[in-house]
């Protein structure tokens, strides 16, 4: 029997799927009047180079998986690896406020690709891709969420199929899913594409065409983006 604190922590991921009707703040925080996104300043961060926006956004062999709204002024790109213990960072400690203060906004969009350069990672995002597409981005969270309990696992099998359960994948999905050969040159060519841009590392931003290397804090972030809003 589960005890109180993984039954509440297995109902806070089931309702980043929307497959419950439990809140979990501690994965979807909202920011309501008097819960506001802290104020952030102003800082410098160091582009690693520029790339040809109009090239970079070229349709590529899958899906593109974005969140904000197509005329949003500002365009961020990220390649990332769910295996990735900085992209986890971001995406659970910097992402929330972006994508409040910006993405939820109308002032940027987030354009965020695969960079799986090891088999655990294209298994996962193998996974993501299988399960309904409004589920895809709550699916990347948990994967994240969950980094240490299937990434660093021996077998790391038994729990992705828990993880696709809660996405509503069943057992004999995610082995079909494994096995699609279409889904995984989908991920392989989002790789693939990513080494084109220069993509070394994970997590890589191009934000309207800037580069900029690792993990971004929201104050590094915010000041990237603000500049563009000028």
């Amino acid at each position: 029997m589960l005890n109180t604190k993984n039954s509440r922590r297995l109902r806070c991921f089931a309702a980043a799927f929307g497959l419950a009707a439990t809140t979990c703040f501690a994965i979807l925080p909202s920011f309501g009047a008097d819960n506001k996104p802290a104020e952030t300043k102003t800082v410098e961060v160091k582009s690693n180079g520029t790339v040809d926006m109009t090239k970079l956004l070229e349709p590529g062999k899958g899906k593109e998986m974005v969140e904000g709204n197509a005329d949003a002024p500002v365009t961020i790109v990220e390649y990332a690896s769910v295996t990735c213990g900085h992209c986890a960072a971001f995406f659970n400690e910097t992402l929330p406020s972006i994508r409040d203060k910006y993405i939820k906004t109308g002032k940027a969009r987030l354009v965020f690709r695969e960079f799986a350069y090891d088999a655990r990672a294209q298994a996962g995002y193998m996974l993501a891709r299988c399960v309904p597409e409004d589920r895809y981005f709550p699916m990347i969270q948990v994967l994240f969420e969950r980094q240490m309990e299937w990434a660093a696992a021996d077998d790391a099998l038994p729990p992705l199929k828990k993880i696709a359960a809660m996405a509503g994948l069943d057992e004999n999905g995610v082995e079909a899913c494994l096995k699609n050969q279409s889904v995984l040159d989908e991920v392989k060519s989002s790789f693939e594409r990513g080494k084109e841009f220069g993509v070394t590392s994970t997590p890589t931003f191009f934000i309207n065409g800037k580069k900029y290397e690792g993990a971004l804090s929201v104050d590094e972030m915010s000041s990237v983006i603000d500049s563009f809003l000028k």
